[in-house]
């Protein structure tokens, strides 16, 4: 017990530990700020720099970024809606509204305590159900990943305003998108039409960065005589009843984060995705309408996201299979140091367990106290004209897409992004789905092909197994009442429903 202790805390007091802590945090914040410059390319320099270091300062390191990362998208998502990391692309959705009414204090500062509790649901998972939340990851199989990819692309119909069919529009968009490039098994071309510069795909950060950040720059060209909307930043920190009463929704979101983040590969997009998805589908009374500055639709995503991080470290710890793309880095990173994450490594090496549970828990305290800081000039930004705040989000769209490859061609392609996102945007398709696309179409991809070799490539039996297995029952059963709510039909059945309970409550007050 001593020694557990002894790890929990060694970052808590070595200030050598303190300081790469506070330092990544920081760095974190305002690397996942800036479109382009994504946590994994963060953690994967971080790598190169620190691979002489020990263990310890170089976890510690890379665990800050990452924690610090994963908050930091939230900030440009609210005050220029280009979401810093497909993360935060749900909470552009309610965070720029609120930006535009002037509440962009409010906004980042309601973001930052719910990131923070969500962080700490997660590493309280992380250290109470480790075991048990990677033991039943590890039973998911590529069809349920195929499931839960194709349970995304459905949810895109709750960030696609009121027509379902124009989400799902939006979301094959992505998917095609995502595709582009040479094949994954067979190593042919997709849609490449005979170009080498299509070969290595599209980049989804220059699609992101395009349909967002261009495409409204471009939009903003229809308002610049309107007047500037002056930030209220007397309010950073949240009401007492705000906290109170989103205090379970809070909760739920972060348990949503948690269990997604501990499935390998899924990571905090889809868990805020989902989590979004959820407050959507259960806030019955929300102060805004959703898609307007709903603050339950900003509490859900940051809660999720954060706690996935966490959730990420359960598998990559315990089973050596990484929760998202950061920790597949930092399993290199282990491996570097002579490590071998894996089932064996909490009997081996307990003590770098419970340093990274300690590590992480510094990490989200001083997200809390850098998060809170800086809030008065970056909201400065959202108050500049017009006039000099369009060009200047061209200019670091441009930046933040060449710095990913330093590929020229990722600019004509964000560029044609942008224009295409202007489009969608005035015939009223929402381009959020689209990125979303891009993110699950290869994840799907892989995982069907994978299931049908599985399945011998013989179509019942693929389909047999859909129904045949606990898991891939339920999200089957799942995915069915998702597409079925959004038709008509359903609808009806819930009127009819409504109806007998009506009539039966009569008979009940008769009797």
């Amino acid at each position: 017990m001593a020694e557990t202790f002894a790890s929990l805390t060694m970052s808590w007091f070595d200030p050598w530990l303190l300081f790469l802590t506070a330092a990544g945090t920081f760095a974190g914040i305002y690397i996942g700020a800036i479109p382009g410059l994504s946590v994994t390319m963060a953690t994967s320099i971080l790598i190169s720099f620190t691979f002489k270091w020990d263990v310890n300062p170089a976890l510690a390191l890379i665990g800050g970024v990452f924690m610090g990362g994963v908050y930091g998208g939230s900030r440009t998502a609210i005050l220029l809606n280009i979401p810093g990391a497909p993360s935060a692309i749900a909470t552009a959705l309610e965070g720029y509204p609120m930006a535009k009414r002037g509440e962009a204090g409010e906004a980042i500062g309601l973001t930052t305590v719910m990131s923070v509790f969500g962080g700490y649901i997660g590493i309280l998972a992380l250290a109470l159900f480790a075991p048990a939340i990677s033991s039943f990851a590890i039973l998911f199989n590529s069809r349920d990943y195929l499931l839960l990819g194709l349970i995304g692309i459905l949810l895109v119909g709750s960030l696609s305003g009121e027509s379902f069919a124009k989400g799902v529009f939006a979301g094959a968009l992505g998917v095609l998108i995502g595709m582009v490039g040479l094949d994954p098994m067979t190593a042919e071309g997709r849609f490449t039409f005979g170009s080498i510069s299509l070969m290595g795909g599209i980049p989804y950060v220059a699609a992101m960065i395009g349909f967002f950040g261009v495409a409204e720059a471009f939009m903003q060209l229809h308002s610049l005589d309107m007047p500037v909307v002056k930030q209220r930043i007397d309010r950073i920190i949240p009401r007492l009843s705000d906290i109170k009463r989103y205090f379970w929704l809070a909760v739920r979101s972060s348990g949503i984060g948690t269990i997604i983040g501990a499935l390998p590969g899924a990571g905090g997009d889809i868990a805020a995705l989902l989590a979004y998805d959820y407050a959507k589908r259960t806030t019955k009374d929300p102060e805004r309408p959703f898609g307007e500055g709903a603050k339950e639709g900003l509490i859900a995503p940051e809660a999720a996201n954060n706690a996935a991080v966490g959730g990420a470290y359960i598998p990559m710890l315990t089973l050596g299979i990484p929760g998202d793309a950061v920790t597949a880095v930092i399993i290199g990173a282990l491996f570097i140091h002579g490590l071998k994450p894996g089932p064996l490594m909490l009997v081996e090496t307990p003590h770098l367990f419970w340093f990274t549970v300690g590590n992480l828990a510094l990490a989200n305290l001083f997200l809390l106290i850098f998060g809170l800081t800086g809030i008065r000039i970056f909201t400065k930004i959202i108050e500049c004209p017009k006039a000099i705040l369009i060009p200047l989000i061209i200019i670091l769209s441009v930046v933040g897409t060449y710095a990913i490859q330093n590929n020229p061609v990722d600019i004509y392609w964000m560029l044609l992004f942008g224009v295409v996102g202007y489009f969608m945007k005035v015939y009223g398709f929402e381009v959020g789905p689209v990125i979303l696309g891009v993110i699950l179409g290869p994840m799907m991809d892989s995982n069907y092909r994978r299931a049908m070799m599985g399945a011998r490539n013989d179509i019942g039996t693929f389909a047999w197994d859909f129904v045949s297995h606990p898991i891939s029952l339920v999200l089957t059963v799942f995915l069915l009442t998702l597409l079925l709510s959004r038709t008509p039909l359903w609808g009806v059945f819930m009127g009819r429903i409504a109806a007998l309970r009506g009539e039966r409550r009569g008979r009940g007050a008769d009797g």
